[in-house]
C-alpha cells in the first residue's frame, strides 16, 4: 500500500485542486481552521504556525509510511489550503479506514467541500482499495452530518459520550460508506446515452 501513497496524486474538480500538504499551507490553515465556529466539533488543531508545520511534516511522514492520507483542499485561483480531508487506515492495507475533514468557514455552502470530498472518495475506493470508510461526527454538528448524508454515508450508531471537547462529553454518530454503495451511487449519477 505504501507505493500508492508515496505521493498523493493531484486531484482536480471545478472548484478546487487537492494535493499533498505543504509547509507553506501552515499560515492559512492557522487562520482558517482555528476559530471557535470551526473547532467546536473537532479535536483541537495546532495553535501556531509552527504547530501546523509540525502537523504537515507528521502527515507527510505517515503518508509515506502508507498509513494515512491528508489532502490540502486548495480553491481554484488560490495557492494555499482552505481546508483538509484526511483518511487513515483502521486495518492494514486500508480495507477499513476513517476519514475526517475541515474547511474554512468562508467556503461553507459553496459546493467546494462536496466536490473535493467526492474526489477523495473516488481515490480511496477506486485507487487505494478501501472497502469501508467510516466517519464520526458530533450529534450536534448539523453541517457535518448533512454533508455526510449528502455524500451517501449511512448512519450506523450513536456513540454515547465518545468525544470530549472543552471539558464536555459529546455523543457522536458513526457513519459509513461501503465501496459497493459508492460504486452503485456513482453509476447512477453518470449521464446515460440516448438509445
Amino acid at each position: 500500500m505504501s507505493n500508492k501513497l508515496a505521493r498523493l496524486p493531484l486531484l482536480t474538480c471545478r472548484r478546487a485542486t487537492l494535493r499533498d500538504l505543504r509547509p507553506a499551507d501552515a499560515p492559512a490553515l492557522l487562520r482558517l481552521l482555528t476559530t471557535e465556529e470551526v473547532t467546536r466539533f473537532i479535536s483541537p488543531p495546532p495553535t501556531t504556525v509552527e504547530g501546523f508545520e509540525r502537523f504537515v511534516a507528521w502527515a507527510n511522514a505517515q503518508r509515506a509510511a502508507g498509513h494515512y492520507m491528508c489532502f490540502a483542499v486548495v480553491p481554484h485561483g488560490g495557492e494555499t489550503a482552505a481546508g483538509i480531508i484526511q483518511v487513515r487506515q483502521l486495518e492494514e492495507g486500508f480495507g477499513t479506514a476513517e476519514w475526517g475533514f475541515v474547511i474554512g468557514p468562508a467556503f461553507w455552502g459553496t459546493g467546494l467541500f462536496v466536490e473535493a470530498a467526492e474526489l477523495v472518495l473516488a481515490f480511496a475506493f477506486d485507487s487505494v482499495g478501501v472497502h469501508r470508510l467510516e466517519a464520526r461526527t458530533a450529534v450536534a454538528n448539523g453541517r457535518g452530518n448533512g454533508a455526510l448524508r449528502k455524500l451517501g454515508a449511512r448512519r450506523e450508531a450513536i456513540l454515547r459520550e465518545s468525544f470530549c471537547r472543552g471539558g464536555r462529553r459529546l455523543d457522536q454518530i458513526l457513519w459509513s460508506i461501503l465501496d459497493e454503495d459508492w460504486r452503485r451511487a456513482k453509476a447512477s449519477r453518470r449521464p446515460r446515452a440516448d438509445t
